[in-house]
């Protein structure tokens, strides 16, 4: 079999920086196996929206194939046919089980890990191991991230932020080990900064430094490595490499117009850089670009990303509503409380859509980066007002590498575990496992 002209791991060098590249053809040995998807590396990612949605507006009527698109998924008509709905999910170590109050934080800690967590606002937290980590320990060797943990909103390691469950459960979906949570990053800037960082703190400065002083883009710094690499590719490959140039080139711009807007509130420069956009929307897109950009060079394979912390009180003006999310949720029926909650599920669904439809439009040979990957949206609330953990919102988006039956609506046995769906989709990944948390065995009809 006839050797790629450059390897798979080739970076772009300059000072301080480091610019890993999509998947060219010329990094693949010319032969029809090495074209396949299953040759081509699966992502996973897991996306969390707090305090449960309005289930008639989520759940399609029909079963199986042909179903309509209900409001709050509506926006995702340009990637139906990679969708799957999955109904009857649950999460039963998010329910009280003696525990009494607490059902946000549970409803966070429980939904990756399928473990009760342990009644604490100290120290001695405790739930279990989350899928996206247990894939990070067993394949993030493969990459040079071996996870990314992303959000919107701050989280707190310590305090008690739920009817004496420490914050660290609220605002934390990914777990390393039973008692180690993985803080999540939310300023898309140091997020940037970190993905094209070579690992030397001077010399990663001097980059940034020299940058903002001659007004440089990150791909500047990487310029003369690039014109010898354009030298080696073919035509195809120099389009593909132009393509992923000018996506890093746009997410830097409107990083800096965030900032901009940052310093005309007077932030200071001279501290780390203030990458958060004031409008949640661009906030939310722009995180989910690092992760689309992350997957796309292969700096990781496996994210987590929180939108807002389970019990979020943000309100969402930019669509009008000045209420809190949370306040909301406990609509009591409230018709107009209701009609709310839908449009801020929209909204979300919203900004998921922007997310896969920037996969979509990746090519990957024959297909495409969403049709090589699995995402999961959703949360481990159902309905706000009940607080309970069954029939959750859960969707599935991506083929799977060719190997998932997308375009269906799926209904499952209430109480059917939510970690049998983890389990499934870690066996994708290469990543087998017996059991995690409560699971009872493997989805069927997914593949």
């Amino acid at each position: 079999m006839p050797e790629p002209k450059i390897p798979r791991r080739t970076f772009l060098r300059g000072v301080g920086t480091v610019v890993a590249l999509p998947m060219l053809e010329a990094m693949m040995p010319l032969s029809a196996l090495a074209q396949s998807p299953k040759n081509r590396p699966l992502r996973l990612a897991y996306i969390f929206v707090p305090n449960g949605v309005n289930m008639a507006d989520w759940t399609p009527q029909k079963e199986g194939t042909g179903f309509e698109l209900p409001y709050i998924l509506e926006p995702l008509r340009g990637v139906r046919d990679s969708l799957l709905v999955l109904t009857g999910l649950t999460a039963d170590k998010a329910r009280p089980n003696g525990d009494g109050a607490g059902d946000h934080a549970r409803s966070a800690a429980a939904w990756l890990t399928g473990c009760q967590p342990r009644k604490t606002a100290g120290a001695d937290i405790r739930v279990g191991i989350s899928a996206d980590q247990l894939a990070a320990q067993r394949v993030g060797h493969k990459t040079p991230f071996p996870s990314l943990e992303i959000g919107c909103e701050r989280g707190a390691q310590a305090g008690n932020c739920d009817s004496g469950y420490s914050c660290a459960y609220s605002s934390c979906i990914s777990w390393r080990s039973a008692t180690t949570p993985v803080a999540k990053e939310v300023d898309p800037r140091l997020v940037f900064e970190r993905f094209f960082s070579n690992g030397d703190p001077e010399e990663t400065a001097e980059s940034r430094a020299r940058r903002n002083r001659y007004r440089l883009s990150i791909l500047d710094m990487v310029e003369e490595d690039a014109g010898r690499l354009k030298a080696k590719l073919g035509a195809h490959d120099r389009n593909k490499l132009e393509e992923y140039f000018s996506s890093v080139r746009e997410i830097e711009l409107r990083l800096q117009r965030v900032e901009k807007e940052g310093n005309a509130y007077g932030v200071d420069e001279s501290k780390k850089p203030a990458g958060i956009p004031s409008h949640y929307g661009e906030h939310i897109r722009l995180m989910g670009d690092m992760m689309v950009l992350a997957f796309q060079a292969d700096l990781t394979r496996i994210c987590t990303f929180m939108f807002a912390n389970e019990g979020s009180n943000r309100s969402f003006k930019l669509i009008g509503i000045g209420d809190g999310h949370h306040d909301l949720s406990h609509h009591g029926n409230d018709p107009n409380k209701i009609a709310k909650i839908r449009q801020i599920n929209r909204f979300q669904v919203e900004q998921l859509a922007y997310i896969v439809n920037r996969m979509q439009a990746i090519r990957e040979g024959d297909s495409t980066l969403l049709d090589n990957s699995m995402i999961v949206f959703g949360g481990g609330i159902s309905d706000g007002d009940r607080h309970n953990h069954d029939d959750l919102p859960i969707i599935l988006l991506g083929k799977g590498g060719g190997t998932i039956r997308t375009g269906r609506h799926l209904r499952y046995p209430l109480n059917t575990p939510l970690n049998n769906l983890h389990l499934s989709l870690l066996d994708r990944m290469g990543v087998h496992a017996e059991t995690l948390g409560d699971s009872t065995g493997r989805l069927q009809q997914l593949f």
